[in-house]
């Protein structure tokens, strides 16, 4: 008898003309112990699955319209989940169900400190007193190989990484040592080593603990690493399920082969020196070099450092070293790839290129030209010249603006045009990014995200810039989403002649895109070189880590005994008299440098 059987469940949610079904007859089965993964792209009923298992679906404004949801409780009692009390599913989440979210910075509680949140449910579910409770706390952060638990209690989530965060979520949900573990997408948003980490772990503490897991996700090579099963969801509905190797050898739904095909897989560029496109819909795309080698560069970073004061009142307490010394330049038509895990100072070097951040030294050349000795015009033609498009597609629009206002907004802001000619430039622009001219009087939210995203680069291009900083532009897309706005960035640069400086963690997305990679540890570039030399020979443990991490979307690669390096990186924070060492970059290869660190590292 399975632990979770789901039959015909079917979900609805009120809409303008009556209730709208968004999932439509599921059938889903969980053995105890076994990881079922279900996959598909945003809309497919992934996580509304997730919402009706737990009931949370009552209070996200859904409900349960046909079907059942048996479960097998720890008393051994069967369950119909579907028609339970209120009161009876909140005894059951914890002690039965558990569900890992996402976002663990919209699902920890901001004011509270991560001991109290942990031992909130070993208080409510087990009956042990908040001395006990706070010792199993600890006990938790050990198992989920938190350094220094006793420290991290007292802590609040923003203090924590991301990955540390997550970690705290997967404490919490198994506080109680449920029987079913769900989790929704609990590593989109993490670095490759970090993601690595966390997907070993949950894969032990299932093994340990004899849970039944359901891992929703979009990425297929997460997929390949953790699952049994499969079952694929389109559209509300189930299109294909079956076990991991049959599905991934021999894909019989349409849908199933298009995200299989949408998966960059680390190595596929390995003997081509060049970016390639995602073969969407079997286009036959031919590479061009778009590299102006001997033109002047279009960015060029001499020593910048920016780091960040921390205080406790008026006393310096030390100091975050963000970016450290970084130099490197991009020519025209190139695409720099900056890569490294949170914190490492990607997101705040190209902060500092366009003086989001103030460098504290180092200088900043856009086309040949110093940013920081120019003023008036010349400082706002320069400015125009560098666009950033943020992750975040609907926090980078402004949700009261029509789509068509924001991207006319640069074009009046440097004088581009004026009367019809706006409008016609930026139906030129929504068309060019594979948007159409009615989108212009749509709101962001009356979008999908990778629509939004599609906006974002509208609006980039909106200016006319030479160079394009997107950082992690991609990385919350789904697959096949992610994989036609790489197409469309690559296509923009073959037909534009633009520069990109793309920042991200995904270093299979970085294999496709890049023609050179830079990868930043601790604020300092470790390596640069060109992406077919730093991946196919990589220099720098720390390149090698990152490499090590992929996943790789085959499950008949899957090794469990694979030896990685699971230690925490340092903290960039350090004393106010405390410089860490820049090593000098070596030249290893042509135009390959690695920095080569004495003996202690970097720090």
């Amino acid at each position: 008898m399975a632990l979770l059987d789901i039959t015909g469940l079917r979900v609805a949610f009120p809409g303008e003309h009556g209730p709208v079904e968004v999932v439509h007859g599921l059938d889903l089965s969980v053995d105890a112990g076994e990881t079922v993964a279900v996959v598909g792209e945003s809309g497919s009923g992934k996580s509304v699955t997730a919402l009706a298992i737990t009931r949370l679906l009552d209070h996200a404004g859904g409900r349960i319209t046909a079907g059942s949801i048996a479960f097998t409780d720890k008393s051994g009692r069967r369950r119909d989940l579907a028609t339970e009390t209120a009161e009876a599913m909140r005894e059951l989440r914890g002690p039965d169900l558990a569900m890992v979210f996402q976002e663990p910075m919209t699902s920890l509680n901001p004011v509270l400190t991560v001991g109290r949140q942990i031992a909130e449910g070993v208080m409510l579910h087990q009956g042990q007193s908040e001395a006990a409770a706070m010792a199993e706390a600890k006990r938790l952060l050990d198992l989920v190989r938190i350094p220094d638990a006793p420290r991290q209690l007292t802590r609040y989530p923003f203090q924590l990484s991301g990955g540390m965060r997550q970690r705290v979520m997967i404490a919490i949900a198994l506080s109680c040592r449920p029987r079913l573990l769900i989790a929704d997408e609990p590593t989109t948003a993490l670095d490759v080593t970090v993601q690595a980490q966390v997907l070993r772990l949950m894969r032990s503490l299932q093994h340990e603990l004899g849970m039944g897991l359901i891992f929703i996700t979009h990425d297929m090579g997460v997929v390949a690493e953790m699952a049994d099963r499969v079952v694929v969801m389109q559209h509300g509905r189930v299109v294909e399920t079956g076990d991991i190797r049959p599905i991934f050898a021999a894909p019989q739904h349409l849908y199933t082969k298009m995200l299989l095909d949408a998966v960059p897989i680390l190595g596929a560029l390995a003997d081509h020196p060049l970016p390639a496109p995602f073969p969407i819909a079997g286009a036959d795309l031919v590479l061009q070099d778009t590299v102006q080698h001997h033109a002047t560069p279009v960015l060029q970073l001499d020593g910048l450092t920016t780091r960040f004061d921390v205080r406790r009142g008026f006393r310096l307490a030390g100091r975050i070293h963000a970016a450290e010394q970084v130099s490197l330049s991009v020519q025209p038509g190139e695409t720099l790839a900056l890569v490294g895990e949170s914190g490492c100072g990607k997101t705040t070097t190209g902060r500092s290129i366009i003086r989001l951040e103030t460098p504290r030294s180092g200088s900043i050349l856009i086309n040949g030209e110093d940013l920081s000795r120019l003023t008036g015009d010349n400082e706002k033609r320069l400015r125009r010249a560098v666009q950033f498009v943020f992750q975040d597609p609907f926090a980078s629009l402004d949700p009261r603006l029509t789509i068509g206002f924001s991207i006319a907004e640069p074009i009046h802001t440097h004088k581009l045009a004026h009367g019809p000619a706006v409008q016609a430039r930026v139906q030129q622009l929504l068309q060019q990014v594979g948007l159409l001219p009615e989108h212009a009087h749509r709101y962001p939210h009356e979008l999908s995200g990778g629509q939004r995203q599609r906006v974002c680069i509208a609006r980039a291009l909106a200016s006319e810039p030479s160079l394009i900083i997107a950082d992690e532009a991609v990385a919350a897309l789904d697959v096949s989403i992610r994989a036609q706005v790489v197409n469309l960035l690559m296509d923009l640069q073959s037909k534009l002649g633009l520069a990109y400086l793309f920042i991200s963690h995904d270093m299979a997305v970085v294999e496709r895109v890049s023609h050179r990679v830079a990868v930043m540890y601790l604020g300092q570039i470790v390596e640069i070189g060109p992406r077919q030399a730093v991946f196919g020979n990589p220099q720098h443990p720390y390149t090698k880590r990152l490499l090590a991490a992929v996943p790789v979307p085959d499950p008949t690669r899957r090794d469990h005994a694979t030896e990685r390096d699971d230690s925490e990186v340092p903290s960039p924070l350090r004393r106010p008299d405390d410089l860490p060492n820049v090593a000098p970059l070596v030249r290893v290869g042509a135009d390959h440098y690695v920095a080569r660190h004495r003996v202690g590292g970097l720090y």
